[in-house]
């Protein structure tokens, strides 16, 4: 039975995928890609200004020192770039070189210099984590940042800058497609900017030729990213700044059409975000990967590029799926969303109809984040159902999640209804993805706002055994229980709302909240068992 069902998820998983993703795997798993070690093309004359692009995090904490993911460790040997002790996605960080372009990088303008030189003598090309082409991608755009604002790299840096071009030019991850392809894109029209002649102008070709072929895939009408996650959102919005910033360098006229784009997109960044100024936890999403929200904003103004704010009420992000309720007191944003991209929904969560609240300014419901890739227990937890502010049916996952980042029988929103009162805001939406059990049970939830009450209204209709919601709340967010224990107050930064939950049992755990990769706080989950196939939340604050 289990070999049955590991094949019924393959299955369910292969057949969402596009047939160029099967030959392009098979072709890179049977062709060889060997390194060219020619002389470098010359490089390019500036002949614009380049705008002060994001200052990444800082992540070099010593000599030989790193830090991410909250996890430290010191590169003391070459063996150490790809220690096998390590987690894949801590040494992908570590050949990035974000630092080069991390705050007050110029006081480490020599350390910098010497661990490119490491880097070149302990990575043999073609060999190992860093010469898979993301992590090689997000190099050379790091390597030439640095060197246009006046680090010039060295004879043999460049050289080995031009040798990863050129692997990379023949390894691009068509295979992957989403955003994985759109930052070798990046890098081959950085580098095609950066240096010159012939070989140059292929590689800037082929890059400004991904761009214009993957912009209408990947960003929809609403301007949302298709992988739906709103740091996925954030990281592809900074890589487009970053593409107008070098293309204005270089005089290119070719990305000019990026910026009308680049406007949408900062609305559904603003849509996705929390009062407090960062995103929003749906499908893969923490903080301190991608740039913060505010740094968006103000790369956007230093290059000189239109945005406008939104405002209260209710805002539809038609293709993408999310909707934002907000009030003077309240902001609700629900995730009535696909999973992602039918070919590539590996940062999808099973998280269809979960939703996330601020109360005065304030996180009170939240989903519980990430903190890890890879393939575990762990991992397979924080994609489920059962981790997020939504309900879960007999057990099982809204969409089968499994593995590190595979969906196979994925859920999809129905009967989507939005609805205004003067300022009474309703929404109601159902999904499809239980209707795969044995009695076909369907989920629709139903939010209200008014000026001071939040009602979530849960309804299960069809055959089941149990349904089980769950309101996870911020870690700053204490909990206080009346006798009847099915109502109690919200306590948080000074202020109490009353909670009542109708036709359920009640039960408060503990929980996990992971704002970050490496980092879980303590948290409380409201937890309730659905009774008569309908169950109501409320939550009022006058």
């Amino acid at each position: 039975m289990k070999r049955f069902n590991m094949l019924a998820l393959y299955f369910h998983t292969l057949r969402y995928m596009k047939f160029s993703q099967v030959y392009w795997k098979l072709y890179y798993h049977f062709k060889k890609n060997y390194p060219v070690i020619t002389s470098r093309p010359k490089l390019r004359s500036l002949v614009g200004n380049w705008i002060a692009p994001i200052s990444k995090q800082v992540s070099l904490v010593g000599e030989r020192k790193f830090c991410f993911l909250n996890e430290s460790h010191e590169i003391n040997s070459p063996v150490d770039w790809n220690n096998p002790s390590y987690e894949k996605l801590w040494l992908y960080n570590l050949h990035y070189f974000d630092d080069l372009n991390a705050k007050d990088a110029y006081l480490r303008r020599q350390q910098h210099n010497n661990i490119i030189d490491l880097w070149v003598k302990d990575n043999a090309p073609g060999k190992g984590n860093g010469w898979e082409p993301y992590p090689t991608s997000l190099r050379i755009v790091n390597w030439i940042k640095w060197s246009i604002i006046g680090n010039c790299l060295n004879d043999v840096q460049s050289q080995s800058l031009a040798t990863q071009v050129r692997f990379l030019f023949r390894k691009l991850e068509w295979h992957l497609l989403g955003n994985h392809l759109f930052a070798n894109a990046k890098a081959l029209v950085f580098a095609g900017l950066f240096f010159e002649g012939d070989e140059a102008d292929k590689w800037l070709r082929k890059g400004l030729s991904i761009i214009d072929q993957q912009i209408p895939e990947q960003v929809l009408k609403d301007g949302g990213n298709f992988e739906l996650s709103p740091m996925y959102h954030v990281i592809f919005l900074e890589d487009s700044l970053d593409l107008i910033n070098i293309a204005r360098v270089y005089q290119n006229k070719n990305l000019q059409y990026l910026e009308e784009i680049i406007t949408r997109m900062i609305t559904w960044l603003q849509v996705m975000m929390h009062p407090d100024g960062q995103i929003s936890f749906f499908n893969d999403c923490a903080f301190g990967v991608a740039a913060d929200p505010v740094q968006i904003f103000d790369y956007v103004k230093r290059l000189n590029i239109a945005s406008k704010k939104i405002s209260e009420g209710i805002v539809t992000l038609d293709e993408s799926g999310y909707i934002r309720i907000e009030n003077s007191n309240a902001v609700v944003i629900f995730d009535c969303a696909k999973v992602g991209p039918d070919y590539i929904p590996g940062h999808a969560h099973a998280d269809s109809l979960s939703f996330e609240c601020s109360l005065f300014g304030k996180r009170v419901v939240v989903n519980s984040g990430t903190s890890c890739y890879g393939v575990s227990e762990e991992r397979l937890r924080q994609r489920s159902t059962e981790a997020h502010s939504t309900v879960s049916i007999d057990d099982e996952n809204s969409s089968e999640v499994w593995g590190g980042f595979r969906v196979a029988r994925r859920a999809n929103p129905i009967n989507l209804k939005v609805s205004k009162d003067n300022q009474f805001y309703q929404v109601s939406c159902a999904h499809n993805g239980y209707l795969r059990l044995k009695g076909e049970p369907m989920h629709t939830r139903e939010i209200c706002l008014d000026d001071d009450f939040l009602i979530v209204k849960d309804i299960i209709d069809g055959v089941f055994k149990k349904a089980v919601g769950r309101i996870f709340l911020h870690p700053q967010v204490s909990v206080e229980v009346n006798e009847d224990k099915t109502s109690g107050m919200l306590l948080f930064d000074g202020y109490s709302v009353s909670w009542q939950l109708n036709n359920a049992e009640v039960l408060i755990r503990k929980s996990s909240y992971h704002p970050e990769f490496g980092n879980s706080e303590e948290s409380i989950c409201i937890e309730y068992l659905i009774m008569k196939n309908r169950s109501e939340f409320v939550v009022k604050w006058n």
